[in-house]
């Protein structure tokens, strides 16, 4: 058997040992999310997206739990109609009066109402409108309306529609619409905040009475229906 060679110096002289090669990790390939690739801009953007509904959350929470809003409450108490007929050429002759109320809840909310137009109509048909005194209104606080309508104004009624007249007519009842269209700001201690456009819609059914004398059925209060909606 041969014998080992034995090492001189501490060096080595077996076979050449070849060199190591060198890695080399082309951008954009492989498993990971290089920062400036197309999957961080949409972590990124899922990021800020994350964090914007989060904080408008809190906001919500932080306001709700200092200010406790309610919903206004807008009703008709009481309508008097003393004339609503049509002529054969479609004009509508009519004299309506309305009061309304108003109620604001809230303890630490007090509401500007910046215009407030008040519409009527008849089969979906706007017959007068009119343009109420724009008012504060405070903290807990109740506030009656009241307008007017007198005039005459064409209204075009299909068959149904003019079937459904005759037989309003004849019970002396009708179903007429009230909307309005407001522009309102809240006031939240010294903070005011921008302007939004609710409408407000009451289905009325108002008795007709005679010059003088009572109708034969009394109107009865109506709650009315609010869109709260910001943008228009």
């Amino acid at each position: 058997m041969a014998e080992k060679q034995p090492h001189l110096n501490g060096a080595y002289y077996g076979p050449a040992v070849p060199p190591k090669k060198n890695s080399y990790h082309r951008p954009g390939r492989g498993g990971g999310c290089v920062c400036g690739c197309g999957c961080c801009l949409l972590k990124l953007i899922f990021n800020l997206v994350l964090t914007v509904v989060v904080a408008v959350g809190l906001l919500a929470l932080i306001f709700w739990l200092i200010f406790r809003p309610n919903l206004v409450k807008f009703h008709v108490t009481d309508a008097e109609l003393t004339q609503f007929n049509f002529t054969a050429t479609n004009i509508l002759s009519y004299d309506l009066k309305l009061n309304l109320t108003i109620r604001n809840p809230n303890r630490r909310i007090g509401i500007y109402y910046d215009s407030i137009e008040v519409r009527a109509l008849y089969e979906g048909q706007r017959v007068a409108s009119n343009y109420l005194t724009p008012f504060y209104q405070g903290h807990k606080n109740t506030t009656t309306l009241s307008t007017a309508f007198q005039g005459q104004q064409v209204v075009q009624l299909s068959t149904s529609e003019q079937s459904d007249f005759n037989s309003e007519q004849t019970a002396g009842v009708y179903d007429i619409d009230m909307k309005l269209y407001l522009r309102v700001r809240f006031k939240l201690g010294k903070i005011k905040t921008f302007r939004i456009k609710p409408r407000v819609k009451c289905g009325l059914k108002v008795p007709l009475s005679s010059s003088g004398s009572a109708a034969t059925t009394t109107f009865q209060t109506e709650k009315c229906d609010i869109d709260w909606r910001i943008f228009r």
